[in-house]
């Protein structure tokens, strides 16, 4: 099209049917919008505590100061049911949801009398979280790893492996048969699960309506092809494993360039995980989990990575609680 022809077009007036229909065009758009921010429901956002306190009153209200609806369960005995019950009604009444009971070891240790003690510690904790009202207790599977507990091993991706991840979440579940709680593994980049197929494979083979998903989109990043698409790692996740997600965690990926591919954790928003389509997706769900932000180092920086995951989520026409 020649200059003279484009200069012609922006001196044409705007016809009333052209404007009209621009109109009604982005009227239609914005109530699309409008439905769409409508039907998610709020978001919990929590972190864990930096209250100088055991008490649980003012424990739930340092939550509800910082503007946490989600919390990291208490340090509780399982045999203290009067402080089980007080961290429990302290928390309802401030409308903090206790989000997870995490028991954090090793499932698979090649040492018998170990994988033993393990597999009692994470009985303990589902039967504690179901004391105190927690969404869930979450473990990693485990590692066949001699060393580390949440090391790499050749053998953590063989069927020996899913198998005996399999018969440690029913043992731990049928040990408690827990009422209001429910067992879960967190994704691991280099431990089963490890993608979202494997995951649905492990709901599936477990067969049990306690056992759900806890969900760490950074945890299945582990190729740069992840890295680059987890928008489409994000979305797999949901739209595969949705209806079992109880827990998430927040954190972030950067990738540092070196010879070989290393990723490294940083906060929120300093990465390049996508929170507009992690956020959207668990406003969706009929009951959005509690997201809990996980690994930094002192409350500012927690307080920095909540106010990134608020902003772009009112970005996004969501609404936290």
């Amino acid at each position: 099209m020649r200059d003279g022809n484009l200069k012609t077009m922006k001196k044409r007036p705007i016809s009333r049917r052209t404007f009209l229909g621009t109109s009604l065009a982005a009227g239609a758009a914005a109530a699309l919008r409008a439905r769409a921010a409508a039907a998610t429901r709020p978001l919990r956002l929590g972190a864990p505590a930096f209250a100088k306190t055991d008490d649980p009153v003012e424990l739930a209200r340092w939550h509800c100061a910082q503007g946490y609806r989600a919390a990291y369960c208490p340090k509780l005995d399982l045999r203290d049911g009067d402080r089980i019950r007080a961290v429990e009604k302290a928390f309802a009444e401030a409308d903090v949801a206790i989000a997870e009971v995490g028991r954090w070891c090793n499932l698979m240790d090649p040492d018998p009398e170990k994988r033993k003690k393990n597999l009692a510690t994470v009985i303990e904790g589902l039967a504690l979280a179901d004391a105190v009202g927690a969404r869930c207790c979450v473990d990693i599977a485990g590692s066949f790893n001699p060393d580390v507990w949440y090391g790499p091993h050749p053998d953590n991706f063989t069927p020996r492996f899913f198998d005996a991840a399999v018969e440690n979440a029913r043992a731990i579940i049928d040990a408690v048969k827990p009422v209001r709680a429910k067992f879960s593994y967190e994704a691991m980049g280099w431990t089963m699960p490890d993608s979202p197929d494997r995951y649905l494979a492990l709901v599936q083979a477990i067969d049990r309506p306690a056992f759900a998903v806890h969900l760490d989109p950074c945890n299945l990043v582990n190729s740069p092809a992840t890295f680059y698409r987890n928008t489409d790692l994000i979305n797999e996740c949901f739209d595969k494993l949705g209806p079992w997600i109880v827990s998430c965690h927040a954190k972030d990926l950067a990738w540092e360039v070196e010879m070989n591919v290393h990723f490294r954790e940083v906060r929120p928003g300093l990465g390049k995980l996508d929170y507009a389509t992690y956020l959207a997706r668990l406003a969706a769900l009929p009951e959005p989990p509690p997201l809990m932000i996980e690994h930094l180092k002192g409350e500012e920086e927690y307080a920095a990575a909540a106010r990134h995951i608020i902003d772009t989520g009112k970005a996004a026409g969501l609404r936290f609680e």
